[in-house]
């Protein structure tokens, strides 16, 4: 069994709960929230029995082996470095932390420490882009990687009425880029690597933070065209374009319909089955890793996330979006 604490009490770390205890060697032993009143009722409500509002404490405790961070953006680095200095795995959310520096922190904290660190980026991890990693080569060469995710966020209407709720903070490192746009980043760098150049545009809001955006990446033979938004709803699929045929992937950010459309017209339905909890994939690729010795997965690796994180970081200068995280530099 592994032992899992949880930092956070908001609505993603329950939907990780509810996946994990699909897992058969997850058990949930602890959770942490700043407040007294959050943890109780969070403990309570999820049968938890170590409950902790002290992070220092907590990361002292041997209550558990692996912690999963899913706190806002701007607090992940420093979470994690603390608990990785206490001998504890981390699986954190996504994106991994503010920027390549804080990245590159957690990294070296990781390896000083022989622990596992893993981004907790679901949809690469998910049957239906195993699919499409295991029959990318039937489209021949590829020409374009065209991704878009654009949800309105409900917290929306709130900003317009001059609330800026955490989701449009930019002390916390939050916005669309961060938020949403990881999730096209994130699979182009697992399928294609580290894009040549990168060119990008995006709206800032008041608040500081992005409302959507798009990219624009050079691999040299082929392109990727990536768009994203909190202020607008997207519904249009995730292509790879190549000369054979175009993979079509219904939601880039949970893959769910996968198929293969030839130049002469035929289809190939390329859809596994898979659950409905579908951040079951993230906990048991950790778990495996973890069982297996290792200290980081193959597919959501440090170098990954470094890449991943390296084009949000160049996106974000060429827009002038900048957080507090990223200092004086």
């Amino acid at each position: 069994m592994v032992r899992f604490a949880v930092i956070g009490t908001n609505w993603i770390t329950e939907e990780f709960i509810r996946a994990a205890r699909e897992c058969e060697a997850f058990v949930l032993t602890a959770v942490y929230s700043r407040t007294e009143e959050k943890v109780e009722a969070f403990a309570a409500k999820f049968d938890i029995p170590h409950k902790f509002t002290d992070l220092e404490t907590m990361a002292r405790s041997d209550a558990f082996d692996a912690v999963y961070i899913a706190s806002p953006n701007a607090f992940h680095a420093k979470q994690a470095v603390l608990l990785m200095n206490h001998g504890k795995h981390v699986l954190c959310e996504k994106p991994l932390a503010s920027n390549r520096a804080e990245v590159m922190e957690m990294i070296d904290a990781a390896k000083a420490n022989r622990v596992l660190l893993m981004e907790a980026l679901k949809s690469t991890l998910m049957p239906n882009f195993r699919a499409v990693q295991e029959h990318l080569s039937k489209i021949g060469p590829v020409r374009r990687y065209a991704a878009s995710y654009g949800q309105y966020s409900s917290r929306y209407d709130a900003y317009k009425q001059g609330t800026v709720l955490n989701a449009f903070n930019p002390a916390l490192s939050n916005g669309s880029l961060m938020d949403l746009g990881v999730y096209c980043i994130y699979p182009m760098v697992v399928l294609f690597g580290q894009p040549d150049r990168v060119q990008a545009n995006g709206l800032l809001l008041d608040s500081g933070v992005d409302g959507q955006g798009s990219l624009l990446l050079s691999y040299g033979q082929m392109e990727a065209v990536l768009t994203h938004s909190k202020i607008v709803n997207s519904y249009a699929p995730t292509e790879i374009q190549g000369e054979r045929g175009t993979l079509v992937i219904d939601k880039i950010n949970q893959p769910e319909q996968v198929e293969i459309r030839y130049r002469d017209g035929s289809v190939e339905v390329l859809t596994r089955p898979q659950s409905d909890k579908s951040m079951v994939y993230e906990v048991q690729e950790f778990i495996d890793v973890l069982q297996a010795g290792k200290l980081e997965s193959a597919t959501n690796s440090h170098a990954n996330s470094l890449t991943a994180i390296s084009i949000m970081d160049e996106a974000r200068k060429q827009i002038g979006l900048r957080f507090p995280a990223d200092g004086a530099v």
